[in-house]
């Protein structure tokens, strides 16, 4: 570990903790997220047939004697470990995911990157909801357009039926009136003709009581 530990000080008492620690490896570690009651007291522990496991109890396993190692005199190292390995095979990987090569020599922000490639996503995203937008507007239009024409199509249709309605309406009026008038002509001419035959008559039988 580089610098100096809070807890313990410097470099050198934490090589020697380590060195103690290093001496009772293999550790036996028990872990529990459970609270068992053992007599008055609850512990986090383990239940089991013959007994209780008490993890925070070295007599019971060796969980304090790792956690001491690992969380509080190794911290700077784990962080750095984490920093500089696993946060960086994560970040690489991400990047690789993303279509974007690190060599490590100039280093790419992870955050940056993700952040580019939100707003280029986002912009995609928004350029295409345009497209769609303005494809939906000139449909729209194209159909208006489209029903404006059939209407007026439909218009000039009916004013073409309804002037062939009147016209058809026109010639049958005049029939009509050529009708009446050739009846009332024939009936003028059969009544002028009834009153000569009875004009006739009575003019033979004028003539038959003169003999």
């Amino acid at each position: 570990s580089s610098g100096i530990n809070a807890e313990y000080g410097d470099d050198e008492t934490v090589a020697e903790v380590n060195k103690d620690m290093n001496e009772m490896m293999p550790f036996a570690v028990v872990g529990s997220r459970e609270d068992v009651k053992v007599g008055e007291t609850t512990v986090r522990g383990r239940e089991y047939p013959w007994g209780v496991v008490e993890i925070e109890n070295e007599q019971h396993c060796d969980f304090v004697k790792l956690r001491e190692m690992l969380i509080r005199t190794n911290m700077e190292d784990l962080r750095e470990v984490t920093h500089r390995k696993h946060y960086e095979l994560y970040r690489r990987g991400k990047l690789k995911q993303m279509g974007i090569t690190d060599d490590g020599a100039h280093p790419v922000s992870l955050q940056e990157t993700y952040e580019q490639k939100r707003a280029e996503h986002l912009e995609e995203l928004q350029r295409i909801e345009n497209e769609m937008r303005q494809n939906f507007v000139n449909k729209v239009r194209e159909k208006d357009l489209e029903l404006k024409r059939n209407e007026k199509e439909l218009a000039a249709k009916y004013e073409g039926l309804r002037k062939e309605n009147n016209e058809e309406k026109k010639r049958l009026d005049e029939e009509r009136k050529k009708l009446d008038d050739d009846l009332a002509a024939l009936k003028k001419k059969r009544e002028d003709l009834e009153r000569a035959n009875a004009e006739h008559a009575n003019g033979q039988n004028t003539k038959s009581k003169k003999k």
